[in-house]
């Protein structure tokens, strides 16, 4: 089996003998026995001049299982390279090498920080999810836990995460345009909302970084919030909608006849931001979403109603480049690709919307009605 801290700790002698000697089935010698007594014991075992040889390597607890791999690394150096390790003769060289090696593996691992474990996380495990995902987990780690982000990655413990977490929820506004005022934020605030995910991205990491060897333990399963997480339920009001629509209207190309196209199309945000020429058939009745760009992977139909197929219709031809090469993208303004991070859009629109309110209440003698805080 693989000497892991999971397997060693699963490990007992039979009662009818008087000890057990396992060995890892990826290094070849490295093993670890373990006594009628409960105590187990690294080793690496070798030939050496025709007779089979153990070197101690040391107790389990006292090394961990990475430790030992490591010592059994040098010693099957040590065996290839003609030597003895268990011989006088390079007792002390072995004991220097060993001690070499452990320095070198703390320097290596409080050199590995949380903020690398992140970007390695996402290099290697997270290069098969989508780009928004992955975009959104390490913005997000590195965003809510900027405290960690130096600490070595094996020495983050659940009270550091604790503290990181706690204060997501204190400086995450309740308000659109302002610090959160009043009472603590109500279960489904925001800034729990973003809490949770963090500690979702956190804990998916690390259970990835124990699969690697990388770390020891995940110290984000100890660290349990507060409440339940409640799903967004926030939708627009019918009255909403109008404003909107018209608020929208305001806007010039492309976010303007974008946002309209996402009211009347009813599809991810993301989706239609990257709709391309090709998918909306000849007749202008039907979006093809193929399955490559789809959440589930399955291609999808969209029907568009009139309105929409008039945005289609009307959107202008964008090229790029010294040839003019016409852009696959419907929108777009660099004709390279498509439209991306509209939260200056966004605010520009609800700016738009709250003028209108104003306008009315100021005609009405009320006081304007506040906008509540909504995602496209």
């Amino acid at each position: 089996m693989k000497l892991t801290k999971s397997n060693i700790d699963a490990l007992t002698c039979p009662p009818d003998r008087k000890d057990l000697l396992v060995f890892d089935d990826t290094l070849h010698g490295f093993g670890v026995r373990v006594t009628g007594a409960g105590m187990k014991v690294f080793l690496f075992q070798y030939r050496h001049e025709g007779t089979v040889r153990r070197l101690r390597l040391g107790r389990y607890g006292e090394l961990t299982p990475t430790e030992a791999r490591r010592l059994a690394e040098i010693a099957r150096g040590e065996c290839l390279a003609g030597r003895d390790p268990v011989g006088a003769k390079d007792t002390a060289r072995a004991a220097a090498a060993i001690d070499a090696a452990r320095q070198a593996e703390e320097h290596r691992a409080d050199a590995f920080t949380f903020g690398g474990l992140v970007d390695l996380w996402a290099a290697e495990r997270l290069s098969h999810r989508k780009p928004a995902y992955r975009r959104e987990a390490v913005r997000s780690l590195k965003a809510n836990l900027t405290g960690l982000l130096t600490v070595p990655a094996t020495k983050v413990d659940a009270a550091m995460l604790r503290r990181e977490l706690a204060e997501v929820v204190k400086k995450t506004p309740r308000i659109a345009g302002g610090m959160a005022k009043g009472p603590p934020p109500s279960r489904g605030a925001p800034g729990l909302t973003i809490q949770r995910r963090a500690r979702s991205y956190a804990h998916a990491m690390y259970a990835w970084a124990m699969r690697n060897g990388l770390v020891e333990t995940n110290p984000v399963a100890a660290v349990h919030l507060e409440g339940k997480f409640v799903s967004r339920e926030r939708v627009l009001t019918d009255t909403e909608i109008g404003e909107v629509w018209r608020a929208a209207g305001q806007l010039d190309w492309p976010w303007g006849p974008y946002f309209r196209f996402l009211l009347l199309a009813l599809q991810r945000a993301a989706e239609t931001a990257g709709i391309r020429w090709f998918e909306i058939s000849e007749d202008g009745t039907r979006w093809e979403l193929p399955g490559a760009r789809t959440k589930n992977g399955k291609p999808h139909i969209v029907h568009l109603p009139e309105k929409a197929r008039a945005i289609i219709q009307t959107a202008p031809r964008v090229t790029s480049g010294k040839d003019r090469t016409p852009s696959p993208f419907v929108f777009t303004t660099t004709g390279m690709a498509p439209i991306s991070s509209p939260s200056h859009a966004k605010t520009r629109l609800d700016n738009l919307i709250l003028a209108e309110r104003i306008r009315l209440a100021i005609a009405k003698g009320e006081p304007p009605k506040p906008l509540e805080p909504w995602r496209l």
